[in-house]
């Protein structure tokens, strides 16, 4: 009887694995279904409103009143914004759903990529970007590219006015038996209050207005699911005035 029990049970947990990668499979297909309807047939009336405004600021611009200038700027802006929001959401998408092979990756040179793709940013605002040495881990490039990229314009972004931006990333390990590493995005910037340290990796968490700084609210949510689905962690700690510290932790 005991035997049986066994085997009984190994079947069920056989039954329930199967159950669960077809819940999955058919869950990674709506994704993408959603994706592909997201990347066209939602973006195709977002361009015509943006067309159709552009031709209506040009042919009647002249003849609107400062309300009828105002109302239009509004719309315009809030189709910009939405054709952002999609565009955010999509990579958020995409990032859950597409499973690249991982491979060797020598995060000094992803961090040098993306700090080279930002040179402009960094240009304009007078900031530098300190890079230690970095482990080369197994990992997706891209994704990681998009970590990097995601955390130093952040960095970027949320500056401290008439003061350069510095970004110093860092690595150590971090357990004895060396199977994590620790990497440290830290910067200058005007950090934040702590009370909302666990809210900023949700999707569309915003501590600033529209008004202050641009963005949609995803770029933090895309770095956690990014590090999750690499098996690690992202925090951070921060205060207000003092700059912030990203920490993530990943497997060697």
């Amino acid at each position: 009887i005991l035997v049986f029990q066994d085997f009984s049970a190994s079947k069920q947990g056989e039954e329930k694995m199967r159950r669960d990668n077809m819940e999955l499979k058919r869950n990674n297909e709506d994704l993408q279904k959603f994706t592909a309807f997201a990347s066209h047939d939602m973006r195709e009336p977002l361009r015509k409103v943006m067309s159709f405004g552009n031709l209506l600021r040009k042919k009647y611009g002249d003849v609107l009143d400062e309300q009828g200038k105002d109302y239009l700027y509004r719309m315009q802006s809030a189709a910009l914004r939405m054709e952002g929001y999609l565009g955010s959401v999509l990579n958020l998408a995409r990032v859950g759903a597409v499973k690249t092979p991982m491979h060797s990756v020598n995060l000094n040179q992803a961090v040098a990529d993306v700090v080279s793709d930002l040179e402009s940013r960094l240009r304009e605002s007078g900031g530098t970007v300190e890079i230690g040495d970095l482990p080369t881990l197994n990992a997706d490039p891209i994704q990681m590219g998009q970590l990097f990229q995601n955390l130093i314009g952040n960095a970027l972004k949320y500056r401290k006015k008439d003061v350069s931006p510095v970004v110093k990333i860092s690595a150590r390990r971090i357990d004895a038996e060396n199977k994590f590493w620790e990497i440290a995005v830290a910067d200058n910037g005007i950090g934040m209050d702590e009370k909302y340290l666990n809210r900023i990796f949700e999707p569309f968490e915003r501590l600033h207005g529209r008004g202050e700084y641009e963005g949609s609210g995803l770029g933090l949510a895309i770095c956690r699911t990014i590090v999750e689905r690499h098996g690690g962690t992202i925090s951070v700690t921060s205060g207000t005035g003092k700059g912030s510290t990203f920490i993530v932790k990943l497997p060697a």
